[in-house]
C-alpha cells in the first residue's frame, strides 16, 4: 500500500464514521500520512484525529479510536495504535509492504507520475539570456533547473510549454553588432562593447559567409553584422542547450513584439483596464496600485517604447497563447522585476497570486583546487555553459545545479564533481543504479530470474533494510507531486540520494543471489523484485532531472 492509498483509506474510514453518525464533521479532502522517524511508531502516522477533534466536539483520542477501529479491519493492516494526544500509528504486515515492489516493477516508467496538476496550462520561461554571447554559468543553473522542473510538472499532469525569450531588440544588440563590426575591420571593440574570442569567431564567420560585407557602407555593413551575428549567436545558444539536454518548445523573439504591433495593442488593452495614464508627455502604467515601488513608463516622451512595454506585451502574449500560469525564472540580479511583472498581470485583470510566478535563482561559483574559477578564455569575462560541460560533464552539471534550492548560492567543486567518491552526489546515485544493474547481470549469468509475478512472495521482504527501502519507494509519488506543486525539482534529487543510501546499506547486508552450491530460494527471488523496483525508481528520478542512469561505470 502506497502513502497515497493509505491516505485514501484513512479518508474512507472518516467518511464511514460520519455516515454511521459517529462523527459530525466534513470529510477532509486530503489526509496527510507521514513516515515516522522512529520506526517503533509504526510504518505511517497521521494526525487526522487532531484536526477533526474540534469540529467534531470530541477529544482527539476519541476521534482517533473511531478511525482506528475501521483501519484495523483493512487487509494488510497489522496494527493501529493511538499515541500521545491522538496520533494514529499504522503498521502493515510484511506482505502488504512488500507488495509495493511488484506494483513498481509492473508500472515501470509510469511509477511516480500523478495528477496533482492535471490539466493546468503552464508557460515555463527560463534561461532567456541576451543573445549577445555564450550562456554564462547563471544561465546554466536555470537550464538545469528549468528543464528538470518542466519534466516534473509534466509528470504531475500539467500541460507545460517551455520557452526561451530572445532579447533580440534594443541597445545591447546594437552594441553586439558594433563589436562584431569592429572586430571584422581590425578595430578596437567599443569601450561598452563585447569582448572575448567568440566575437572574433563570429565576425570571421560573417565575413566568410557574406562575401563583400566589408565593402558595404558603414550603416549597411552594421546591419549585416546585426542580422547575421544574431543568427549565429542564437544557433550557438541552441547548440549549447541541445548538448546540455535542455529543449525549448518555443524560441520567442522580442523583436516580433515590435514588428507585429503587439506592444501598441498591449498598451491599449491595459488602457481599457484603467491603469494607463499620461504624464510629462510619456505614457505610464500605474503599477503602484499592485505593490510595485513606482509606476512604469511604457512609451517615453520622445515616442520610444521601453523594455517594460515589451514585458507587458510578452505577458499578454503568453496568456493569449493559452497559459494559465506564466512562470518566469530569472537571475539573481532581477529581484526588481518581481513586483513589476506581477503588477503587469494585475493590471491586465489577472490574479497576480495565481496567473504569474517569478522565481529568482541565486549565484553559482566554481572551484578548482580550492580556488575560485572566474573567467573563460573564449568568453573573456564569464564562465560559459561549454566550460562547465568540459570541466565536469553534463550529468554532474545538471544534477548538481538541480539538487539545491534556487534560493541558495551554490559552489561547484570541479575536483569533487569529477571524482568517483561518495562526496560526489551524482556519482553516489548513479553508482547505486549500476549496482542494481550489476545484480541483474549476475543473476542472468547464473541463469536466475525473479520469477513470474504470481510467484512473488512479498512477505519475505521483512528485514529492517528491506523495510527502509520499501518505505522510501512508497514516498516517490508524493515527493514528485510536492516538487511540482512547489516548483522545487531539487526534492527529487534529495530523494534519490536518500534512496541510494538505503540501497547501499541493503546491498551490504542482504544476499540477493545464492552463493556457491546454495539453492535459489523464494527470498532471493523476492529480493530481485525489490532490486528491480529500486532500480526503476532511481532511473525514473534521474530521468526527471535529465541525468543518465548508467548500467556500468
Amino acid at each position: 500500500m502506497t502513502p497515497a492509498e493509505l491516505s485514501q483509506a484513512v479518508q474512507a474510514a472518516v467518511s464511514a464514521a460520519v455516515e454511521a453518525g459517529e462523527l459530525a464533521v466534513a470529510v477532509p479532502e486530503h489526509v496527510t500520512v507521514e513516515r515516522p522517524k522512529n520506526r517503533d511508531h509504526g510504518d505511517y502516522a497521521t494526525n487526522v484525529a487532531l484536526q477533526l477533534a474540534k469540529p467534531a466536539g470530541k477529544p482527539p483520542r476519541a476521534v482517533a479510536e473511531l478511525v482506528a477501529a475501521r483501519l484495523r479491519e483493512l487487509p494488510g493492516v497489522a496494527g493501529v495504535d493511538i499515541a500521545g494526544p491522538g496520533f494514529l500509528n499504522i503498521t502493515f504486515d510484511a506482505a502488504t509492504q512488500g507488495e509495493l515492489a511488484r506494483t513498481i516493477v509492473e508500472a515501470g516508467a509510469e511509477y511516480g507520475r500523478n495528477e496533482a496538476l492535471k490539466g493546468l496550462r503552464i508557460n515555463l520561461e527560463f534561461v532567456s539570456a541576451n543573445p549577445t554571447g555564450p550562456i554564462h554559468i547563471g544561465g546554466v543553473r536555470w537550464a538545469a533547473v528549468g528543464d528538470s522542473l518542466a519534466r516534473v510538472l509534466k509528470a504531475s499532469g500539467a500541460d507545460v510549454t517551455t520557452e526561451y525569450y530572445l532579447n533580440d531588440a534594443g541597445v545591447q544588440i546594437s552594441k553586439f553588432a558594433a563589436s562584431l563590426q569592429a572586430a571584422a575591420n581590425g578595430r578596437e571593440v567599443p569601450a561598452d562593447g563585447y569582448v572575448g574570442e567568440y566575437i572574433g569567431d563570429i565576425a570571421k564567420a560573417i565575413t566568410d559567409g557574406v562575401p563583400g560585407v566589408l565593402d558595404l557602407p558603414g550603416d549597411e555593413q552594421l546591419q549585416v553584422f546585426r542580422t547575421e551575428g544574431l543568427k549565429l549567436m542564437v544557433a550557438e545558444i541552441q547548440r549549447s542547450m541541445d548538448e546540455f539536454g535542455t529543449h525549448f518548445d518555443t524560441w520567442f523573439s522580442e523583436k516580433s513584439l515590435h514588428d507585429s504591433g503587439a506592444i501598441e495593442q498591449a498598451i491599449e488593452r491595459l488602457r481599457e483596464q484603467g491603469h494607463v495614464f499620461e504624464r510629462d508627455g510619456a505614457i505610464w502604467l500605474r503599477t503602484t496600485d499592485f505593490g510595485d515601488d513606482k509606476d512604469r513608463v511604457l512609451i517615453k516622451a520622445d515616442g520610444e517604447t521601453t523594455y517594460f512595454a515589451a514585458d507587458a506585451a510578452y505577458y499578454l502574449s503568453k496568456r493569449d497563447r493559452g497559459s494559465e500560469v506564466s512562470v518566469y525564472m530569472l537571475g539573481a540580479d532581477h529581484h526588481g522585476y518581481v513586483n513589476r511583472l506581477k503588477a503587469i498581470s494585475a493590471c491586465a485583470g489577472d490574479d497576480m497570486d495565481r496567473n504569474i510566478e517569478v522565481r529568482i535563482g541565486q549565484f553559482v561559483k566554481m572551484l578548482r583546487d580550492g580556488e575560485e574559477v572566474r573567467m573563460s578564455k573564449r568568453a573573456g569575462n564569464i564562465i560559459t555553459i561549454d566550460d562547465v560541460v568540459d570541466w565536469i560533464g553534463v550529468d554532474a552539471a545538471r544534477y548538481t545545479l538541480a539538487r539545491s534550492s534556487t534560493d541558495s548560492t551554490i559552489t561547484l567543486d570541479i575536483n569533487v564533481l569529477t571524482s568517483q567518491t561518495n562526496e560526489n552526489p551524482v556519482y553516489y546515485v548513479q553508482y547505486a543504479h549500476t549496482r542494481m544493474c550489476g545484480v541483474a547481470r549476475k543473476a542472468a549469468q547464473l541463469g536466475v530470474d525473479k520469477g513470474a509475478a504470481e510467484d512473488f512472495k512479498p512477505e519475505l521482504l521483512s528485514t529492517s533494510w528491506e523495510n527502509d527501502i520499501l518505505g522510501a519507494l512508497g514516498e516517490f509519488p508524493r515527493v514528485l507531486a510536492t516538487a511540482g506543486e512547489l516548483r522545487e525539482p531539487h526534492r527529487v534529487a534529495r530523494f534519490l540520494e536518500d534512496l541510494a543510501g538505503k540501497y547501499h546499506r541493503l546491498y551490504e547486508n542482504c544476499m540477493f543471489l545464492p552463493k556457491g552450491d546454495e539453492e535459489l530460494t523464494d527470498t532471493h527471488r523476492a529480493r530481485l523484485w525489490l532490486v528491480e523496483a529500486t532500480r526503476t525508481v532511481t532511473a525514473n528520478g534521474l530521468t526527471l532531472l535529465g541525468v543518465s542512469a548508467p548500467e556500468r561505470m
